[in-house]
């Protein structure tokens, strides 16, 4: 094994752990979310080492910096890290209220297609449903379990219905919820 595929494995599984304590579980490493979603980076460190997962802060800047889809940001200080979306935690961003583009689209998989269409997309488990401008990446999204389908989201008409949507960091857009007239199926 090369140390390129060490580091990749390492990445990666630094990148679940994070995943799993900074957006669903923070408190089961004793972290408390500060407004934002934030965790002071020190403290991040001390909580994963006591919890016997020792994470270097050169470990954390590498996975940040390159994570595929960008789950993590640090603040402007560096001081501070934070999950970028998909929380199931209770946070608030504190996103502003930005003008989407005209179409977003929500990559799923084929066995969703039918209830979607029926009810709309729903944020389920999350605090919101995630969209996309790129098609690439929400065939990917959609691809995860089994045959991805894309369905294009109206998000201009939905604005100016009184929808708010959210930008984060890595260009995830959010929403609390897209009722099915917004809807178009795009891939079957």
């Amino acid at each position: 094994m090369t140390n390129d595929l060490l580091n990749s494995r390492r990445c990666v599984k630094i990148s679940k752990y994070l995943s799993k304590h900074l957006r669903h579980q923070p408190e089961r490493i004793g972290l408390e979310l500060l407004p934002g979603g934030w965790v002071a980076v020190q403290e991040l460190l001390a909580a994963t080492s006591k919890n016997g997962f020792d994470i270097s802060l050169s470990e954390l800047k590498q996975v940040v910096e390159s994570n595929d889809k960008q789950r993590f940001s640090f603040d402007d200080s560096g001081d501070l890290i934070r999950a970028n979306q998909g929380h199931s935690t209770e946070v608030d961003l504190q996103l502003p209220v930005r003008t989407p583009p005209a179409i977003l689209y929500h990559g799923t998989h084929v066995k969703a297609v039918t209830a979607i269409l029926q009810t709309g997309l729903q944020k389920m488990s999350r605090h919101h449903v995630h969209l996309t401008t790129n098609l690439s990446v929400a065939h990917e999204a959609g691809g995860r379990r089994g045959k991805s389908i894309v369905i294009g989201v109206n998000a201009v008409l939905m604005e100016s219905n009184g929808h708010d949507f959210y930008c984060t960091d890595n260009d995830v857009w959010l929403v609390d919820n897209v009722p099915p007239q917004y809807l178009k199926l795009l891939t079957a």
